[in-house]
């Protein structure tokens, strides 16, 4: 019986590789803090340039980006990364 691939050690070791790197938010642009808790709205999260459903490769490097948790969970499973809306000028 295998286990689930996002628990095993290539993905465990792609996960902080990726981390290491320091980069922002791929969809937002904006600096992701690696000390947040993980379950913080901004907290640091893997995800996937091609999204798994669409055939994207879970360990494959060039398919890794760091993303905040809420950009990432915001994207689902698009292609590409949500323009970002602009504040409304009403006041």
């Amino acid at each position: 019986m295998a286990g689930n691939p996002r628990t095993g050690r290539p993905y465990r070791r792609l996960t902080a590789a990726v981390k290491a790197l320091g980069m922002p938010c791929w969809i937002c642009g904006r600096g992701i803090d690696p000390q947040l808790d993980v379950k913080h709205p901004l907290s640091w999260t893997l995800d996937h340039l091609v999204p798994l459903s669409k055939g994207g490769a879970l360990l494959d490097p060039a398919n890794a980006r760091s993303a905040h948790r809420r950009c990432n969970s915001k994207r689902g499973n698009r292609t590409e990364p949500q323009p970002q809306q602009r504040a409304s000028r009403r006041w």
